[in-house]
């Protein structure tokens, strides 16, 4: 039996609690929106990084309401101060603006916030004193050492540990008990009285995507309000998304064995309960087996991981897109954009995330990209990510240009921003370091005494030729004069007669020109860099 407090204890316990629940229902009236309409939320907690499958979530919630006319609500769930980062909310705006989310109310946009659970304090006091009221909820002032001794108790009985039933040692404590405790200053946390079960009770309920659910019900007196004053997310969500009429509620699965709790918290507060969606976790192969995507394992599960390397936003959209419903993952990008998501088709196991699939929706995406608009696209994210090239760059857009010009198939190397360095950076001259070593290990398997002797007569003998054959072909008079097979096969069969075959004489042409040794057709490379840098390359062994 839960006692029966004193308005003046109640009081005493909740000094926030300003107003009456009747006040808040005329401040936060319900909705004008027309029927069907659903209204939902993005509810991330400020703890760490964004994880993808928060940014699924949001998809999944943003595409209910915009196919039904309702409202997208992005709401930051803080109560919980110990794990907070303070920089987790910008990472968060960060992680929402590259993937084009934006909610219709948020911060300070909106009649139903604050949007963000650490402003509403007042808010859930109200109802956890009604609660207090209602002898559904009760102030514990069991230490940690007295709930440490407690469980100890619990285990070496075989009883399930929890703080509930005859184990719930502040439940049945008196108003006189509490006066004395409020009055010697001992801290305190308030708990929900759970409703009393026999046995292995069941409650049952149905789940967007999962259907018919039937779980174990909750006994636990779980606490709803913390000692320093901030509610567990099972107090504020259900007061929050009651306030803010919340219809649809999409959240990770991890929640699911908490639904019989969150069913009686509705309950005793009166609310209607919305409708649950719980998503499997997004999964990757470790083996042959398969696990949840793990922010501190895989740098993948973030976000950041995305925008720092300069996957084409679009293309991570469209690729959750279809982790979420398959049926997308084939169509076409803009088809793949405008579909609607749909709960009933979302995993039941969790969609598993292959980045090789993520990069070659980018790779078609980067090559019918228009090439100004790619080029913007790189130098934007050089800017913030790649300091270097950006200052050496940053007023030479036009070389950007001309090397993401060279063939719409080489452009299909690029799958997002970073790579461009490694694969064009040495069509543009302020990016590229020329190679004055001709024992560089680039050119092996020739001497470096055959390179200089190479590259000399190369720099001595070369046209800046405008046809493709006609260009190649004083490659070849140079392997000839040089002593050099015109063909690997006739090298292989005459090892003793030739220096080496034609195949290393255009590698050392390569390398002096591009830095490596695979690279695009040499004669493109030629045409987009110019004669006179062509020169200038050719020529940096004897610089």
């Amino acid at each position: 039996m839960v006692a029966m407090l004193s308005d003046d204890t109640i009081i005493d316990l909740l000094p926030a609690a300003a107003m009456a629940p009747d006040q808040l229902e005329e401040q936060f009236p319900p909705r004008a929106l027309r029927a069907g309409a659903e209204v939902t939320r993005f509810a991330p907690s400020p703890t760490g990084y964004v994880h993808i499958g928060g940014i699924m979530v949001s998809l999944l919630a943003q595409s209910i309401a915009r196919q039904t006319g309702g409202v997208f609500i992005l709401r930051i769930e803080d109560t919980d101060q110990e794990r907070y980062v303070p920089d987790a909310v910008n990472q968060l705006e960060r992680a929402l603006e590259y993937c084009g989310i934006v909610p219709d109310e948020s911060g300070d946009v909106g009649r139903y916030g604050p949007y963000r659970q650490s402003a509403r304090q007042g808010i859930y006091d109200t109802y956890i004193a009604a609660l207090l009221r209602r002898g559904s909820a009760y102030p514990c002032f069991c230490t940690p050492e007295d709930l440490t001794e407690l469980s100890n108790r619990q285990r070496e009985s075989g009883t399930p540990t929890g703080y509930w039933g005859p184990w719930a040692r502040c439940r049945g404590m008196s108003q006189t008990d509490v006066t004395q405790r409020l009055r010697s200053g001992a801290s305190f946390v308030i708990r929900f009285a759970a409703p009393a079960t026999e046995g292995e009770s069941r409650v049952q309920y149905v789940d967007l995507i999962r259907g018919p659910l039937e779980l174990a019900d909750n006994r636990n007196d779980v606490v709803i309000r913390k000692t320093g004053g901030l509610p567990t997310y099972h107090l504020a969500h259900p007061v929050d998304d009651y306030l803010m009429r919340v219809t649809t509620v999409v959240r990770a699965d991890e929640w699911l064995p908490s639904v019989p709790l969150h069913l009686q918290l509705f309950d005793a507060l009166k609310f209607p309960v919305p409708v649950y969606a719980h998503i499997a976790p997004l999964v990757k192969l470790e083996g042959r087996s398969r696990r949840k995507l793990s922010k501190r394992k895989d740098p993948e599960a973030t976000v950041d991981f995305y925008i720092s390397a300069g996957y084409p936003s679009e293309g991570l959209l469209i690729y959750l897109r279809g982790l979420a419903n398959s049926r997308l993952l084939d169509g076409l990008p803009d088809e793949v954009l405008a579909a609607p998501l749909r709960l009933q088709e979302c995993s039941h196991s969790g969609a598993l995330v292959d980045l090789a699939k993520l990069e070659h929706i980018c790779r078609e995406l980067v090559a019918e990209m228009p090439l100004e608009h790619l080029a913007d696209r790189i130098l934007d994210w050089a800017s913030a990510y790649d300091a270097d090239m950006s200052a050496r760059v940053r007023d030479d857009r036009g070389s950007v240009i001309r090397a993401l010009g060279l063939s719409v198939g080489q452009r299909k190397d690029i799958c997002k921003w970073s790579d461009f360095r490694p694969k064009f950076g040495f069509l543009l001259t302020a990016l590229f370091e020329p190679v004055r070593n001709p024992a560089d290990a680039r050119f092996a398997p020739l001497s470096a005494e055959l390179v200089l002797e190479v590259a000399g007569r190369v720099a001595e003998t070369y046209r800046h030729e405008p046809d493709h054959d006609a260009w190649f072909a004083q490659i070849r008079r140079v392997a000839d004069a040089l002593g050099f097979a015109p063909t690997v096969r006739e090298f292989k069969q005459n090892r003793d007669g030739f220096k080496g075959s034609i195949t290393e004489v255009a590698r050392v042409v390569r390398v002096l020109l591009t830095g490596l040794r695979d690279s695009p057709d040499l004669f493109e490379v030629a045409q987009v860099l110019g004669e006179v840098e062509v020169r200038r390359r050719l020529s940096s062994l004897s610089a």
